[in-house]
C-alpha cells in the first residue's frame, strides 16, 4: 500500500468511530433514560479520547508528508485530513476528554434547568464548559483570536470580524422591514387541537416529499430538533405541540434539508473527510432553503393546506391564501427555532455577540441572563418572560458549540444565493411545488451542491452551485419582496 492508501484506510476507521460517537449523542437526546447521564458522560469521554489519539497520531503526519494524491479528490482528502490533524495536535488529549465528559453531563443539566426555569442550576456547569472551551480556543488560536479559532471548527475560512461586518450590513434593512411589517395587522392563525400522532404521520409524508430516504434514516422526537449521522445512516428529530403543528412540520422540513445533504453525498466519499457536509453554514443553507424558500412558498403551502385539512379537518383557516399568510406570519416571539424568516437572523445576531463576548472574557457567565434579557429587549422591544424563552432555550452552549450560532445566518445568506440560481434553472418551480413535487428543486440542489460533500471549501461550494460568491443581497431582496407583498408594504 502507498502512504496515501495507508492514510485513507486509517482515516476510514477514524471516521467510523466518529459516527459511533454521533450515534451515542443521538441516543442521549432521544432514547436514553435520564438516569444514565453520568455513565454516558464517561462513555463519550472514552470514545473522544480514542478519537483524539487517532486524529493526532504521529503516523498521520508521516503519511501526510509522504502521500501523493492520485487526483483532485485525493488532494481534497489530504487537505481535510491535514486540517483535522493540525487542529488535533494543538489540543491536549486530557482537555479533549474533559470537554467530552463535561459537555455530555451539561446537556442533561441544561434540559433539567430549562424544564424547571432555573438558570442558577445551570450556570455552574456552563461556567465549567466556557472555561474549558476558552482553554481549547487558546490552544487552537496559538496566540491569535480565540473566537476565530472556534468559528473555524464550523465555517473554516471566515473570521468573527468578517461575520460581524456582514451582520452589521444586514441588520438595518432587517430591522426596518420588521418595523414596517409589525405595523400591519397580523394574519389569522390556526386554531384547534392537533393530535400528536397525526402530526407525526404527516411529518413522515413531508420528510419523504422532500426526498428523505427512510430506508437510511428515521424520525424521532427530541426536546431540540436536530439531524445526526451521514452516509447510510442519517437520522432526524422533531417535536410536536398540540396547538402549533407548524412547529413540528417546519422543524421536520428543516432537519430533512440537513439530512438530504448527508444522504446525497457521493457514496464514493463514504467514511472519508469528504463524506460529510463541508461546513455548518453550507449545511444550514440546505435546511433553510428546504424550510423557507421551498416549504413556506405560496406554491407549496397550497399543497400543504390540502394535506392538513385531510388529516385534521377544519382548523380555522379559510383558504390557501390565508394559510400562506399564517405560515409566514411575522409576530412577536422568543424562540429562535420558531421565528419567522424575517426575524430569525436577529435572534442569531444576539447569540453571536453574546458568545463572542463570553469567549473574550468581556462577559462573565453569571451575567449572561441579564445580558441576554437586556439585548433581547433592545432588539425586539419587549421583555423575556421566563428563562426557557431566554438564555436557556438553546442546547448549543451546554454542549460546547461556541462559534456555531453565526453559521445559521451564514446559511440564510447562502440559501438566498442558491434560491436565486435555482429559480433561473427551474422556471416552472412554482407549478411543481403547487402539486407537492419537490423533485426538480431537490435534484438541482443535490447535483450542484450536495453530492460534492467536502470537495471544495465553503465559499467555493456556494460559488460553484450558485454561480456567484456569497452575498447578502439575494436574501435581503427575497425577504423584502416576499414580506412586502404579504403585508402590502
Amino acid at each position: 500500500m502507498t502512504a496515501f492508501d495507508e492514510l485513507m484506510a486509517f482515516e476510514r476507521d477514524t471516521q467510523a468511530l466518529g459516527q459511533i460517537a454521533g450515534r451515542l449523542g443521538w441516543d442521549q437526546e432521544t432514547m436514553m433514560p435520564r438516569g444514565a447521564a453520568p455513565q454516558r458522560g464517561e462513555e463519550m469521554a472514552a470514545i473522544e479520547a480514542v478519537l483524539h489519539a487517532r486524529r493526532s497520531d504521529p503516523r498521520v503526519a508521516d503519511w501526510l508528508a509522504a502521500a501523493v494524491a492520485p487526483d483532485e479528490v485525493g488532494e481534497a482528502q489530504l487537505r481535510e485530513i491535514r486540517r483535522s490533524y493540525d487542529r488535533a495536535v494543538k489540543v491536549p488529549a486530557d482537555l479533549a476528554k474533559r470537554i467530552a465528559r463535561v459537555t455530555s453531563e451539561a446537556q442533561g443539566k441544561w434540559a433539567a434547568a430549562r424544564a424547571a426555569e432555573d438558570v442558577a442550576a445551570f450556570l455552574p456547569v456552563l461556567e465549567e464548559v466556557v472555561s474549558l472551551k476558552r482553554e481549547e480556543g487558546q490552544a487552537l488560536a496559538a496566540g491569535g483570536d480565540v473566537y476565530d479559532a472556534m468559528v473555524a471548527d464550523y465555517e473554516h475560512g471566515t473570521t468573527g470580524a468578517e461575520i460581524a461586518d456582514l451582520f452589521d450590513a444586514m441588520r438595518p434593512r432587517l430591522v426596518d422591514l420588521r418595523a414596517r411589517v409589525l405595523d400591519k395587522p397580523a394574519p389569522q392563525g390556526v386554531s384547534g387541537h392537533f393530535d400528536a400522532d397525526k402530526q407525526m404521520a404527516l411529518t413522515t409524508t413531508l420528510a419523504e416529499t422532500f426526498g428523505y430516504k427512510m430506508s437510511h434514516g428515521r424520525v424521532d422526537k427530541a426536546v431540540h430538533p436536530f439531524c445526526s449521522g451521514s452516509g447510510l445512516d442519517v437520522r432526524v428529530t422533531t417535536r410536536t405541540s398540540d396547538d402549533d403543528p407548524f412547529n413540528c412540520f417546519y422543524s421536520t422540513i428543516h432537519e430533512v434539508g440537513h439530512a438530504a445533504y448527508e444522504q446525497n453525498i457521493d457514496h464514493a466519499y463514504l467514511l472519508t473527510p469528504l463524506g460529510r457536509g463541508v461546513s455548518m453554514g453550507v449545511h444550514e443553507s440546505q435546511s433553510r432553503i428546504y424550510e423557507n424558500q421551498l416549504g413556506r412558498s405560496r406554491a407549496f403551502t397550497g399543497w400543504l393546506f390540502d394535506q392538513m385539512r385531510a388529516e385534521f379537518g377544519e382548523f380555522g383557516i379559510a383558504d390557501a391564501d390565508a394559510f400562506y399568510a399564517a405560515v409566514n406570519a411575522v409576530q412577536n416571539g422568543y424562540i429562535r427555532t420558531e421565528a419567522d424568516e424575517l426575524q430569525y437572523n436577529l435572534h442569531v445576531m444576539l447569540r453571536f455577540d453574546l458568545e463572542r463576548a463570553l469567549m473574550s472574557g468581556d462577559l462573565q457567565v453569571q451575567d449572561l441572563e441579564a445580558a441576554w434579557n437586556d439585548r433581547f429587549a433592545a432588539d425586539f422591544g419587549y421583555d423575556v418572560d421566563k428563562p426557557s424563552n431566554g438564555c436557556l432555550q438553546d442546547v448549543h452552549w451546554s454542549v460546547g458549540l461556541f462559534g456555531y450560532f453565526p453559521t445559521y445566518s451564514l446559511g440564510n445568506v447562502y440559501a438566498g444565493c442558491l434560491y436565486q440560481a435555482l429559480r433561473q434553472a427551474v422556471p416552472d418551480l412554482d407549478a411543481q411545488l403547487a402539486s407537492g413535487d419537490t423533485v426538480a428543486a431537490t435534484s438541482w440542489l443535490r447535483d450542484n451542491l450536495q453530492t460534492h460533500g467536502g470537495l471544495r471549501n465553503p465559499v467555493e461550494t456556494i460559488t460553484h452551485a450558485a454561480g456567484m460568491p456569497p452575498s447578502p443581497e439575494p436574501l435581503l431582496a427575497y425577504l423584502e419582496e416576499k414580506f412586502g407583498a404579504l403585508y402590502g408594504l
